[in-house]
């Protein structure tokens, strides 16, 4: 399978005309509209500037969680505590900015035996989304 293809599996993206610094500033107020718990924040490119490997693009990590879906998921798979917390990534490339996440889609096929957990896990991976989508665009 080809590189390309296998990203588009397992990552799920959005791009963006706006900066990456335009959309990082609206990362934690685009988490609590939809019930998200910001936990952590990683400015990647001044973290490894600081190690002495500075990059020339923007680069910001993000780790969200919903406590919900968190405690269900880890009661009915702790591994899949590898997976958790949700990060969101915003980067540059070119003239476009990139917000990536993984696919969970594939994921969640395997809890689908437990239907109130793939109903919640379904419903905040579609929150997600939106939320990506919102802050593509500036709302």
């Amino acid at each position: 399978m080809e590189n390309k293809k296998m990203m588009e599996m397992i990552m799920h993206q959005t791009e963006s005309n706006l900066t990456a610094e335009q959309i990082a500033g609206q990362v934690e107020a685009a988490c609590q509209k939809f019930n998200l718990a910001l936990l952590q924040t990683y400015i990647y490119h001044d973290i490894v500037e600081e190690k002495g490997f500075p990059i020339q693009r923007k680069v910001f990590v993000y780790n969200i969680c919903q406590a919900k879906t968190a405690s269900m998921m880890l009661t009915s798979n702790p591994e899949f505590s590898t997976f958790m917390p949700c990060t969101l990534s915003v980067y540059e490339g070119g003239d476009k900015t990139t917000l990536s996440t993984m696919n969970m889609e594939m994921m969640l096929e395997a809890v689908k035996s437990n239907e109130e957990l793939y109903n919640q896990a379904s419903s905040l991976f579609q929150s997600f989304k939106q939320m990506m989508d919102e802050l593509a665009v500036g709302k």
